[in-house]
């Protein structure tokens, strides 16, 4: 069993088959799982890396059956059963198992990447603290107004859950965070605009909630703007239209597009990449293949989609090692996959949240403690659930953040942030393809 991407569906289809007998190469690019739904309290300084990630060795040090490589895929080789990765590795499968996620969609304008970075790496999160909080630094010593407005303007594209959670941060960081830090500036004074190309935001939740979020996001001081799609993104800002806004730092959270997996194994895609799958979760014409996660477009038993959240791929992970345990002993296969919808959340400020459970809706300050419950929960490990309840209710009692760096080094010659990742390519002799199995 090979398993390409350590997020949510690969973690619990890998412990799904912990008492299986299958040996699991279990290959991702990063190191570390990651918690997405906390990245955005990266990005606004309230927690650390290290809050919400944790090495994948570390989560499987106990498991006997798994093997981690830490390899980017390149390829699959549907014929011959072998995923290609870096440096020349060949792994070969009896099943395999696609949970590579997504990653941001510009609507064909990639040209904007490198202006408004999107939320899905921590090299994401710090490289959007560090604009964030350079923008303070650089607005305390300029001496030109409009200049100094820019700098205090920041500009949120997309108002989904991603969306509403950063600018409700973004506030609470300048609003609460830095008072009385700075000499020259009103930290209090910074401009938050949240851009939504759709009539409403929290366009997924019930529209009685996403009225809530919306008027919790314009008392707190976000100034939403739905109906307007953005048209270019530059250095100095974003335009909507024949409108303008300037503003220093542009995120981007308005779409994503599935990784390129499908294309490895000439699958059917969407317009958004994603794979249809069977009831079993299996790729059509490819029974040995699964995929999850992010990565696909599926409806469970009773025809539902499954949403693209940590939820979904949990349950969908869960089911392909439950298939697979079945296959490898003999057993008969288990029902088609079914989703079991738990919810939706999202939190918009200190003492604020939406909540939807079935019928259930909370909101306010009983919606904001349900959702630090929830998500204390579902993260992994003793450790981080300790760290996390410390750090909120440190944040909540004293207004501090106390993960406010400013981390990596400015280019020379302009004050423009470089992309995460972007290097510089050199040209060298491709190695040899050396065979890797199991362990």
């Amino acid at each position: 069993m090979v398993i390409l991407g350590a997020g949510f569906g690969g973690l619990e289809a890998a412990r799904a088959l912990a008492r299986a007998p299958v040996e699991i190469t279990l290959v991702d690019r990063q190191n570390h799982h990651l918690f997405q739904p906390l990245l955005y309290q990266v990005a606004t300084a309230a927690l650390s890396p290290g809050d919400i990630a944790w090495p994948v060795r570390t989560v499987f040090r106990r498991q006997r059956n798994l093997t981690v490589v830490m390899a980017e895929a390149t390829g699959v080789d549907t014929a011959a059963r072998v995923v290609r990765a870096g440096d020349g590795l060949a792994i070969p499968y009896d099943a395999l198992l696609l949970a590579t996620g997504a990653t941001h969609s510009y609507f064909g304008h990639d040209e904007w990447a490198p202006v408004a970075p999107g939320l899905k790496t921590i090299e994401d999160a710090t490289d959007i603290r560090r604009r964030l909080l350079l923008a303070f630094e650089r607005a305390e010593v300029t001496a030109d107004e409009a200049e100094r407005r820019r700098l205090l303007t920041f500009v949120v594209v997309g108002a989904g859950p991603t969306g509403v959670e950063l600018a409700g941060a973004m506030v609470e960081l300048a609003r609460h965070a830095m008072p009385r830090e700075f000499r020259r500036i009103d930290p209090a004074m910074a401009r938050v605009v949240l851009i939504e190309a759709g009539p409403r935001v929290l366009p997924s939740f019930p529209e009685e909630l996403a009225a809530v979020a919306h008027g919790s996001l314009e008392r707190m001081g976000v100034q939403v703007l739905t109906n307007t799609r953005v048209t270019h993104c530059g250095p100095d800002g974003v335009e909507c239209g024949a409108e303008r806004i300037g503003a220093s730092t542009i995120v981007w959270a308005a779409g994503v597009v599935a990784s390129p997996a499908g294309a490895w194994i000439n699958a059917e895609r969407d317009r958004q990449g994603r794979i249809p799958v069977g009831p079993d979760l299996t790729v059509p014409g490819h029974p040995d293949i699964f995929a999850v996660g992010d990565l696909v477009t599926a409806k469970d038993g009773s025809g539902r989609p499954v949403p693209g959240t940590a939820p979904g791929a949990k349950q969908m992970g869960r089911y392909v090692g439950r298939v697979l345990a079945a296959r490898a002993a003999g057993r008969p296969a288990p029902a088609p996959f079914s989703y079991r919808h738990h919810g939706d959340l999202a939190t918009i400020g200190r003492r604020s949240a939406v909540v939807e459970l079935g019928k259930i809706r909370l909101t306010g300050f009983v919606g904001w403690v349900f959702w630090c419950v929830a998500h204390i929960w579902y993260l992994v490990g003793f450790r981080s659930r300790v760290v996390v309840s410390f750090e909120w209710l440190w944040s909540y009692l004293t207004f501090q953040r106390g993960a406010r760096l400013i981390t990596g080094r400015e280019p020379r010659g302009g004050n423009a942030t470089p992309v995460p990742g972007q290097v510089r390519a050199e040209s060298r002799q491709q190695e040899p393809e050396r065979a890797l199995g199991p362990a």
